[in-house]
């Protein structure tokens, strides 16, 4: 189990990702440009894409840019992993100038799961950098078509830490209104940034990992933002277990099923398949068996688990220290301590981003492995 008091020793890398056409190439132009981009390094698809300004470069060679803003601009060659690996070397060797964070542009189809796994699996990059966040760009004008007709951009969204919503200045407000509706739906815990022409300040879009180089501490509460998703949950699930583990929040809640989202429900609509919700538990729980049971749902619902983030406290540990966890799909992140709980609650709770999958079943599943006798 790792440590977050490793966590500044390693660079912290954000995805930016965004649908074909979404503005995702207009954005990284005038981020790549900021003066605030210092000491950033950008991995792009192609430099052309980018459409770099000679007057701008102060250096450059066949794979990397120096820019006047001080941001270095590095193409892929290879595989991601390949790319990462060398210009973490070609830093320490002081080919290159230093850099204190990663920026990587995927294309505009891809799902950025593969990425994430690459970043919690590979053992050379997890021991070296740390992902900050998911970026993803999101254009208002055709944004309504694109969650309708393809599951990639709704994916795009529902895992993302910051989206940024473009070309507000081209679409009306009741159509930026309503995209914006429907991102509070789908990701209720992301920020969503309005850019015009790629306009947004770096430092808007950056830390929203789990350690903060601020405190120099783990900010679990803007890492986890449980109380965001809770708040869109339909309606609190009461269960009688028999035993004192998963449930909802154990707030009650008078309610209704009209949930205000001023749309019909088409089941040919990507998003209406995806929902998010919490788990939580009251008492501490043996790591072996919350592990054996997360470990269960990714190999059996991995395909359908978006993203789980959680934070837990273990039977194990007499320090009072929690443990956070967080998967993309069936991949986990090495399990890691942190130095304090961010408030009085000591609950167990775990955040999932589902597709076609209910908090019931995920419940129930959990419930009864945490139940299991083991010999």
């Amino acid at each position: 189990m790792t440590n977050t008091t490793s966590e500044p020793d390693r660079l912290p890398v954000s995805i930016l990702t965004g649908f074909l056409g979404s503005g995702k190439t207009t954005l990284l132009s005038k981020l790549m440009h900021h003066p605030e981009m210092d000491r950033i390094a950008v991995i792009v698809n192609e430099f052309g894409e980018v459409g770099l300004d000679d007057a701008l470069v102060m250096e450059s060679n066949e794979d990397v840019v120096l820019l006047n803003s001080g941001c270095l601009c590095c193409t892929v060659r290879g595989d991601l992993v390949d790319t990462l690996k060398r210009l973490f070397k070609d830093r320490a060797k002081g080919n290159i100038p230093d850099f204190d964070r990663i920026v990587v542009e995927t294309t505009g189809l891809a799902d950025p799961a593969p990425i994430l796994h690459t970043m919690m699996a590979d053992p050379f990059l997890v021991t070296r950098f740390r992902l900050d966040g998911v970026i993803t760009v999101v254009d208002a004008h055709h944004a309504m078509e694109q969650f309708d007709k393809q599951f990639e951009s709704v994916k795009q969204a529902a895992v993302a830490d910051r989206i940024v919503l473009t070309k507000i200045d081209v679409t009306d407000a009741e159509m930026v209104s309503a995209v914006e509706k429907r991102l509070y739906e789908l990701n209720p815990a992301a920020p969503v940034i309005k850019a015009i022409q790629g306009d947004v300040a770096p430092s808007v879009l950056f830390d929203a990992g789990l350690y903060n180089p601020k405190t120099k501490s783990a900010d679990v509460g803007q890492w986890l933002r449980e109380e965001a998703y809770r708040a869109t949950e339909g309606h609190v699930h009461h269960h009688d277990h028999g035993h004192d583990h998963g449930h909802s929040d154990d707030n009650d809640h008078d309610h209704d099923h009209d949930h205000g989202h001023g749309h019909h429900h088409d089941v040919s609509r990507h998003d209406d398949h995806i929902h998010s919700f919490v788990l939580y538990f009251d008492e501490p729980l043996e790591w072996n068996r919350i592990a054996g049971a997360l470990d269960m749902m990714a190999q059996t619902h991995g395909a359908n688990i978006l993203r789980i983030k959680g934070l837990l406290n273990l039977k194990e540990l007499d320090d009072d220290q929690p443990v956070v966890v967080h998967a993309v799909q069936h991949m986990f992140h090495p399990p890691a301590k942190i130095e304090k709980w961010p408030s009085e609650d000591r609950r167990s709770r775990l955040v999932f981003i589902v597709r076609d999958l209910e908090k019931q079943t995920m419940e129930s599943v959990m419930n009864s492995y945490l139940a299991l006798e083991f010999a």
